[in-house]
């Protein structure tokens, strides 16, 4: 108990000289809400209300930081993109942007919005209204088996299992325009079709699905049925476009407009790959430490996408380490001029003060899951490395700009915007602002019960390159 108690207060200490050294640079920002700085400031906006990509930030969070930090031009990074916000919004006013998303989710909405962009015409919108209209899937003479993984078997009522695969069918007779529309529709309405609902670690059932238990077993309330769901959603879509005299104007005007270039796959790989001082600005919110698995939340679409167990279990691999499955990877055999990062993550004494208290705690059996230091400490390492990545291709008085939140764990809170931006300030970046949110985040539901509802920050770091 001595050494538990040695241990907390090490952390404290130490977690509170770094709050002194990082002093006045710690602004509580009121105009940052967290609606602001999440999908809910998505939710009655054209376009991007489409998919409900619950890890988003809004895309006037976007306008505001570029209005704010006066980027107007130039290209524009987001290491982890997502479904596109950043990139779409900043292309909006002109910016060329680029993108790295590893998860087939992402990728998928992301081509949808460039096609709806740049590629759709006056007869493939006409062919969108036709085939929801006529229920074209109600008179397809084919089905396409739904691939089911083993997080998504009976994820369907039978029927709307049916209705699905027929409708995959249908979507096959269509031009590769419209079979791409068709299919991000149907992305976007699977949770609302489903037994299952997003809930952070995994997806939580239904009662009347036969599967899941206690806290992951719930009354969902409306379960929509097929067609009325896939025709609003594609409703929804057209009336976003908003055609207008046989001409689709969805975003702004394509000539307007900056490129969308999208990478896929992982940040730690492809970032190594860019040309170095290129980026005029990088816009971004990692996975938080937080044990969310989105393979698992989007195993529903992934499973749609033909992401079969072996590939899914490969993408949880390939993700920043934020769950407690990560396995830890082999930094320096990626990139050997890591060592840099990796020797500034060793030196950083409050992490590492952390991470042997969560040995600690593991070797007493007293974490709720043994992979919680190896993920907090893949977590760290493999942040400062995309860190190290983001210094060397920005270009000189470029700011790095990110979402994040800090964290809790064996009733730690670990302050992840001071650590991350004292491992940035090590590798070259002068750190302007930590951005903090006025209404702080409490604990997770696994934290309350030891620890209240104390709160945790929501921040956006502000780091120049000189």
């Amino acid at each position: 108990m001595l050494n538990v108690t040695n241990s907390i207060e090490k952390i404290i200490h130490l977690d509170q000289q770094l709050t002194h050294y990082f002093q006045g640079l710690l602004i509580l920002q009121p105009d940052l809400t967290r609606s602001l700085v999440s999908f809910q400031g998505n939710k009655g906006r054209p376009v991007y209300r489409w998919y409900k990509y619950k890890e988003a930030f809004s895309a006037a969070l976007v306008e505001y930081l570029l209005q704010k930090y006066a980027i107007c031009q130039g290209t524009l990074l987001d290491p982890f993109a997502g479904s596109g916000t950043a990139l779409f919004t900043a292309s909006n006013l002109g910016i060329n942007t680029e993108g790295i998303e590893l998860l087939p989710v992402g990728q998928e909405i992301i081509k949808a919005k460039k096609i709806l962009q740049a590629e759709f015409s006056s007869a493939d919108f006409a062919r969108l209204l036709f085939f929801a209209k006529s229920q074209m899937w109600e008179v397809c003479d084919q089905k396409i088996s739904l691939l089911e993984l083993r997080i998504t078997q009976g994820a369907y009522p039978q029927a709307t299992q049916e209705a699905i695969e027929k409708y995959l069918g249908a979507c096959e007779k269509e031009n590769s325009q419209v079979k791409n529309v068709l299919y991000f529709a149907l992305l976007s309405v699977l949770e609302s079709i489903s037994y299952t609902r997003k809930d952070g670690q995994y997806l939580r059932w239904d009662y009347r699905s036969g599967r899941g238990q206690g806290k992951q077993q719930f009354d969902k309330g409306e379960i929509l049925d097929f067609p009325q769901a896939i025709q609003s959603k594609i409703a929804e879509i057209i009336n976003d476009l908003n055609p207008s005299s046989q001409q689709i104007e969805l975003f702004t005007p394509v000539n307007n407009q900056g490129s969308i270039q999208v990478y896929l796959g992982s940040s730690l790989e492809i970032m190594t790959n860019l040309l170095s001082h290129q980026y005029d600005i990088i816009i971004t919110s990692p996975p938080y430490c937080n044990r969310y698995d989105y393979t698992r939340t989007y195993a529903l679409e992934l499973a749609l996408l033909g992401v079969n167990q072996e590939q899914l279990l490969k993408l949880r691999q390939g993700m920043l380490s934020c769950t407690v499955e990560n396995r830890p990877k082999d930094l320096l055999n990626i990139n050997s001029a890591w060592s840099r990062a990796i020797k500034i993550t060793d030196d950083q004494n409050l992490l590492q003060s952390i991470l042997s208290y969560l040995e600690e705690q593991k070797k007493e059996k007293l974490l709720n899951n043994s992979g919680i230091p190896r993920m907090v400490k893949g977590y760290f390492y493999e942040m400062a490395c995309i860190i190290q990545e983001s210094f060397r291709v920005l270009k000189s008085g470029a700011y790095l700009i990110m979402v994040n939140d800090n964290v809790r764990y064996a009733g730690v809170s670990i302050s992840v915007d001071m650590i991350l931006s004292a491992i940035a300030e090590k590798l070259g970046f002068i750190i302007e602002n930590i951005l903090v949110l006025p209404s702080d985040k409490g604990n997770s539901s696994q934290q309350m019960g030891n620890h209240g509802r104390e709160s945790l920050r929501k921040c956006i770091y502000i780091w120049k390159k000189p």
